[in-house]
C-alpha cells in the first residue's frame, strides 16, 4: 500500500520540471536552426526546418502558460499556429507552380533565375 493510497493499487504520478522542458525545446530549436545552417540544396528541407523552430516557440509558449497559470501563452500559441500553417501553404504553392515552370526546387536554381513570366 502507497502512502495517501487507500483504495487503489498504485499511484503514479509523473512530475516534469520546467527545466526538462526547457531543455526539450533548446535541443529542437537548435536542431532546426542547425538544419537551416547545413541546408543550402533544398527548400522543403529549409521549410521544415522553420516549422521546428515555429513548433520549439509554440512549446516554450504552452509551457509557460501552464506554468504561470496565464492564458496568454495559448492565445499566442493561436497565432503562431495560423500564421506557420498559411505560410507552410503559400510556400508550397509557390514551390508547386516553379516546379511546373522550371522542372527544379533547388535553393541555387531559385537563387540565380530570375522568374520571367
Amino acid at each position: 500500500m502507497h502512502i495517501g493510497c487507500e483504495n487503489c493499487s498504485k499511484n503514479i504520478m509523473l512530475v516534469l520540471n520546467l527545466n526538462y522542458i526547457l531543455k526539450l525545446t533548446t535541443f529542437i530549436f537548435c536542431a532546426g536552426v542547425f538544419g537551416l545552417g547545413l541546408n543550402r540544396k533544398n527548400i522543403l528541407v529549409a521549410i521544415m526546418c522553420i516549422e521546428l523552430l515555429l513548433l520549439a516557440v509554440n512549446f516554450n509558449f504552452t509551457s509557460f502558460s501552464l506554468y504561470l497559470d496565464d492564458i496568454f501563452g495559448f492565445v499566442f500559441v493561436l497565432f503562431i499556429l495560423t500564421i506557420a500553417a498559411s505560410e507552410s501553404a503559400l510556400g508550397l504553392a509557390i514551390l508547386t507552380v516553379y516546379y511546373k515552370l522550371k522542372s527544379s526546387i533547388l535553393l541555387e536554381s531559385i537563387k540565380n533565375n530570375k522568374l520571367s513570366i
